[in-house]
């Protein structure tokens, strides 16, 4: 092929018959390199004009998106996310499970009275100890399932907060060292930290979609919800919106929930001793009055009966009615387990709800006691 046959765009080979073939000019070649050429190009796309059957169908299905988004959030709020999530939402907090437990309850005690008076009439109020046996019940079934969720959003609480000073160590050293608090908070993920690792690493997922760190650490703080976390990291948050030595701010963060801690575990600690002097008193107490009712009363029962004939009887106690001590001293017992407890859990924990598993323990006992062997 000659040199001039090449800028005139025409081949030379003979005996091919092929026909004059134009260089296509710069920019406009086609096929796959054409495509690419495009593709890496900076223009901007050409507008496409969508027909009014094109436009209907993109704002029907936007409607459809937009719909279904809203009864999404529908169901996360409010009495929608009862009806989507009722157990989650009656567990996420000890005290909310009252709203099922009170009107069970209720229902099973009314229930309950209502069968003894039709059996055996208005007057098996005051002499049947199957009232009794139905009242303990139904305080049992409020008590239990809150003492369940208390213990378990307790344990949940102590775990997050001793893993605490651990997390903003780490994190304030990460930080010294020059990164990012995006970065720092991805590194620390990998890490485990007990019951609080959950909570880091989707603190890391939310930092990764680009949302800032304030809110993602006030969002992190929400999901937390423990006195500890709520003063922490509300500082956190504040120093690092000031723009100031956060480094600095998770130190004392770390040095502040340690001493916390420590101060908590130590009154755990120190108040122990109470809690067992409180359930021994309730021991002693339910052992007197069993002793009291199984041999001085019974005996004197006994005796007063067996004398009643002559005129000696009412000095021997004939008019003892046996029945009528014993059900006070079972009243008498259970209330005073029942609260025992309470006052335990204010000793040992400062929380008069965190003493409900030992109310439970003590009204067991009392009510076994004087219910099989008394």
């Amino acid at each position: 092929m000659a040199l001039k046959d090449l800028f005139s765009g025409k081949n030379s080979s003979k005996g091919s018959g092929d026909h004059d073939m134009p260089i296509p000019a710069p920019g406009t070649q086609q096929g796959r390199a054409g495509g690419l050429s495009r593709l890496l190009s900076k223009e901007k796309p050409a507008r496409v004009d969508l027909g009014e059957r094109e436009k209907a169908e993109f704002e029907q299905e936007s409607d459809i998106i937009v719909s279904r988004i809203e009864k999404h959030r529908a169901t996360e709020h409010g009495i929608g996310r009862l009806f989507r999530h009722p157990v989650r939402v009656i567990t996420e907090k000890p005290l909310k499970s009252l709203y099922v437990t009170v009107p069970v309850a209720l229902a099973f005690f009314i229930l309950g009275i209502t069968y003894i008076i039709r059996d055996y009439g208005l007057s098996a109020l005051f002499i049947s100890s199957a009232v009794d046996d139905i009242a303990v019940f139904a305080i049992l079934i409020v008590s239990i399932p809150l003492a369940i969720l208390d213990f378990r959003e307790s344990w949940r609480t102590r775990h997050i907060e001793e893993a605490l000073p651990n997390f903003y160590r780490d994190l304030a050293g990460m930080n010294d060292s020059g990164m990012t608090l995006p970065n720092a908070v991805h590194l620390v993920a990998q890490s485990d930290y007990s019951t609080l690792t959950p909570y880091v690493r989707r603190l890391d997922n939310e930092m990764s979609w680009n949302t800032t760190f304030i809110d993602a650490i006030q969002r992190f703080r929400a999901r937390l919800s423990t006195p500890l976390t709520d003063r922490s990291i509300d500082l956190i948050a504040k120093a690092s919106k000031a723009g100031g030595d956060v480094s600095e701010v998770l130190r004392a963060a770390a040095k502040d929930s340690y001493e916390f801690i420590s101060l908590q575990t130590e009154r755990r600690n120190n108040m122990l001793i109470y809690v067992v002097i409180v359930f021994i008193s309730f021991l002693v107490f339910v052992f007197v009055i069993y002793i009291l009712v199984t041999t001085f009363l019974s005996v004197m029962a006994t005796a007063g009966s067996a004398a009643s004939g002559t005129s000696a009887g009412a000095q021997f106690g004939g008019s003892i009615n046996l029945s009528l001590y014993t059900r006070i001293f079972t009243h008498a017992a259970l209330i005073q387990g029942f609260f025992s407890g309470l006052v335990a859990g204010q000793m040992g924990e400062g929380r008069v709800v965190a003493g409900l598993k030992y109310s439970i323990v003590m009204l067991l006992i009392a009510w076994i006691m004087f219910r099989f062997f008394v």
